[in-house]
């Protein structure tokens, strides 16, 4: 039986590495095997403590294992070591097509859409020289595809060759089809069936759930990403003139709704690259002020909101240090 809850996953782990005692000739891959466990548990540190006991012993492939902890460790809270570590992978230019897709997914994950795409097109300089190649290759090429759809960006001859060798039926554009993927969230086509399906049986309680109010919901912009957005359009800036006066607005935008009586009201973190993708996904340029509170509606409707007030004691919403009573709840009547 596969596991399926942590305490499972942890179980499972401490088997394999038993059996790397017993088997001292497989223990990179037990090894491995084991660490991805503990990440699906959640103890992504004694992952990471087992991929530095890997390469700390002269590894087989020791750039994939570097790739895994890196991806493992952003997880946790260590953005910066593991930036450092993928830096290092892209610098040692790997033949292993399986060590560029873990960075470049990992850069993915963390809305570094711009990244990723280089670092695919990186690996797909030195591994895409012909169209007899592997499958973990092939799978580069294709993960490479979907993310330079969600860019908006032209085909080129490695989106071309994606596509010859693609085997399915479906197109790989209509698979990777932006607002595809961000209405699922994935890039899956099994994920994909799986929600067609979920659909369909609570079909009825979807009807029963539209025919509620719908939450209201507010973008935030942190500082870092309102100014990104506003030196890559900066035709927002009458939307966003000042990080003072967008988190000010916010406050009071949500302050007036609540006196009108409007339940359920809610804030979304916003980002650029998460903007520019669902602005690729609606034909429309990002500059466009029109786009913002569809985003925000997209966000709420994800599950991306965070409910509005906070209790008085509780963190503020802008992610400040003090609490919300102290912070921008402060003038709250």
């Amino acid at each position: 039986m596969r596991p399926d809850t942590p305490a499972a996953h942890t179980t499972e782990a401490e088997r394999l590495l038993r059996t790397a005692t017993q088997y001292p000739g497989d223990r990179e891959p037990l090894f491995l095997r084991a660490a991805a466990h503990l990440e699906l548990a959640g103890d992504r540190p004694r992952a990471t403590v087992l991929y530095d006991d890997l390469l700390s012993a002269s590894p087989a492939n020791p750039v994939l294992i570097r790739a895994l902890k890196a991806a493992n460790l952003w997880e946790y809270g260590h953005e910066a070591e593991a930036r450092a570590i993928i830096d290092g992978v892209r610098w040692a230019k790997p033949s292993d097509a399986a060590a560029w897709e873990i960075v470049a997914e990992t850069l993915e994950a963390h809305d570094e859409l711009e990244a990723a795409e280089s670092t695919l097109t990186e690996a797909a300089t030195l591994l895409a020289v012909s169209d007899e190649l592997p499958h973990a290759t092939r799978s580069l090429l294709t993960t490479r595809h979907r993310v330079r759809r969600m860019l908006a960006l032209p085909h080129d001859t490695w989106d071309d060759q994606a596509d010859r060798l693609h085997p399915a039926e479906v197109p790989l554009d209509e698979l990777h089809d932006p607002k595809r993927l961000w209405a699922l969230g994935s890039s899956d086509p099994a994920e994909l069936q799986a929600e067609i399906t979920r659909l369909r049986s609570e079909l009825g309680a979807y009807r029963t759930a539209l025919s509620r109010p719908f939450p209201v919901a507010v973008l935030h912009w942190p500082e870092a990403e309102l100014d990104e957005l506003l030196t890559a359009y900066p035709e927002l800036e009458a939307e966003y003139p000042t990080y003072t006066a967008h988190l000010t607005d916010l406050e009071a935008s949500l302050r007036e709704l609540a006196q009108a009586g409007t339940p359920n009201l809610g804030i979304v973190r916003a980002t650029v690259p998460s903007y520019e993708a669902f602005a690729a996904s609606e034909s429309t340029h990002p500059a466009n002020p029109a786009l913002l509170p569809q985003y925000a509606t997209t966000l709420a409707a994800r599950g991306r909101a965070t409910t509005w007030p906070p209790a008085w004691g509780e963190g503020c919403w802008c992610g400040g240090e003090g609490v919300y009573g102290g912070c921008h709840g402060g003038s709250s009547a």
